[in-house]
């Protein structure tokens, strides 16, 4: 992560600059000083450019003081500066000045702290070079220390501290997301989840003797064609002392090749992200610790692998979930509903939870409804989805609610087991819903498809092209605002 420091606002004595500008904002003392240094070059590359600070306008002088090597301008428009406006312009403001190893970042006018403009530069300096031995020195990230220009540098540091814990999240959530397949396999993503005790959680792992004694028939069904045993982890935080938790549950299946229903080659290789709703909830809990927050939570995961060997099961077999319901499998690659399933019942008759969420790469069907733009909402309680809703707006990983049914329940009706595991293509993302619902007492329940927003094919304001770590910062958002006492 890039080093942030607020300091008050002045010239840089070196490196780039880059100012976040409101429309019709070139005025103000920190602008008064640029022009005067720059002896009037800044204000007149900036008419030259024809820059007025509109929405996504962009602006760059090279040169234009001895001290500063680059001044970037970045336009936000005549919209309230929000957080999030904020963050998208610090973001849009780090992506051009990766090339500098040194940089500021001032905002000019308003009044809302410059903290969350140091947010949105962290997310988009993200990136994952674990595995690359040679980069040209263009593509190379030098951006490693970030100067902010602030009037109240202690409030802004305050903030700042505030949102570090959720940042680490995040990352913990891109750098598991962005993991190859056969680095992260079910025992290896278990053992990372198992370091995070650091942080406080109490972290309790169970193998394959252990599910098979618990009778987690649908989940071991999924792993039974892989070489690599699964796992179920469970993270718990208790920092409100003994209140009904919060329950998280996610998706972690490290690659899905489809299993007997088989992919097709092209693209196969994104499967290794299919696990992204285990990332988020790891990611999430890292937060919740990492900020000591005040509420009880647990998450979830289960980690298999799903794969078409000899001993992987068939489309036509029915297996016996851990609740007793019995479920024809039509589709061995309609697996991560069977792995929630087990979860469900499993984590809800255990920790009896106030509120249950779960996040799932579920279906390619709510990327047909919903694009990248929204992931998918379900849910059997109204008020739960509305909050989720307001937070994903706040931090802008933004939800959108489908629908539920009678209609999608019936078509999951099999003619020799208590369901079928998947319901046609009409409505897919919603019959997998109505699946999971079927797994899910009377606690109020929501289960977010992540499917299209997990990976990111290109690069955003505050998320680069690759893992997008996205649900960590709604739900914490969730938490803070609802939860905690």
């Amino acid at each position: 992560m890039i080093q942030v420091q607020f300091t008050a606002p002045a010239l840089p004595a070196q490196g780039a600059l880059a100012l976040l500008v409101p429309e019709g904002g070139l005025a103000g003392g920190l602008w008064t000083l640029i022009e005067a240094a720059s002896g009037g070059q800044a204000g007149r590359a900036a008419a030259a450019a024809h820059f007025t600070g509109a929405k996504g306008q962009r602006a760059t002088v090279l040169a234009p003081t001895e001290a500063i090597s680059r001044l970037v301008l970045v336009g936000m428009g005549k919209d309230p500066l929000t957080p999030r406006a904020l963050e998208e312009a610090g973001g849009a403001a780090a992506a051009l000045l990766h090339h500098h190893e040194h940089a500021s970042l001032g905002v000019l006018g308003g009044e809302i702290d410059v903290a969350y403009a140091a947010v949105g530069a962290a997310l988009r300096c993200y990136r994952f070079d674990l595995y690359r031995t040679q980069q040209k020195p263009e593509d190379k990230r030098h951006l490693v220390k970030l100067a902010v220009l602030s009037n109240d540098v202690a409030a802004s540091g305050a903030m700042w501290q505030r949102h570090l814990p959720v940042l680490h999240g995040t990352f913990v959530t891109r750098d598991l997301v962005s993991e190859p397949a056969n680095i992260l396999t079910p025992p290896e993503f278990a053992d990372r989840i198992a370091k995070l005790a650091e942080l406080g959680l109490e972290i309790e792992v169970l193998g394959l003797e252990e599910l098979t004694k618990l009778k987690f028939g649908a989940l071991l069904g999924v792993a039974q064609g892989s070489a690599l045993p699964p796992r179920v982890v469970i993270m718990r935080w208790n920092g409100a002392g003994g209140n009904a938790p919060l329950l998280f549950v996610g998706k972690g299946v490290t690659f899905d090749s489809g299993g007997i229903s088989i992919k097709p080659a092209a693209g196969m290789e994104d499967m290794k992200w299919d696990m992204g709703g285990a990332g988020t909830v790891v990611g999430l809990m890292a937060a919740l610790a990492g900020r000591k927050a005040e509420v009880d939570a647990v998450g979830i995961v289960g980690l298999v692998e799903n794969m078409p060997d000899g001993a992987a099961q068939r489309p036509g077999d029915v297996v016996t979930s851990l609740s007793g319901q019995t479920i024809e499998v039509i589709n061995t690659d309609a697996e991560g509903r069977l792995v929630l399933a087990d979860l469900l019942w499993y984590a809800q008759e255990r920790f009896q939870p106030r509120v249950t969420i779960d996040l799932a790469t579920l279906t390619g069907a709510i990327i047909v409804g919903l694009g990248h733009d929204f992931a998918g909402l379900f849910g059997n309680d109204e008020d739960l989805c509305g909050k989720l809703i307001a937070a994903g707006n706040v931090v802008g990983e933004k939800l959108w609610q489908m629908p539920l049914g009678d209609h999608f329940d019936s078509a999951i009706k099999s003619n020799i087991a208590d369901m079928k595991n998947v319901g046609g293509r009409p409505g897919g993302a919603s019959s997998a819903a109505a699946f999971l619902k079927r797994f899910v007492n009377k606690t109020p329940w929501a289960h977010l498809d992540i499917a299209g927003l997990a990976w990111a094919s290109k690069d955003g304001a505050t998320v680069p092209k690759g893992a997008t770590g996205y649900g960590v910062r709604l739900l914490d958002e969730l938490v803070a605002r609802h939860y905690e006492n």
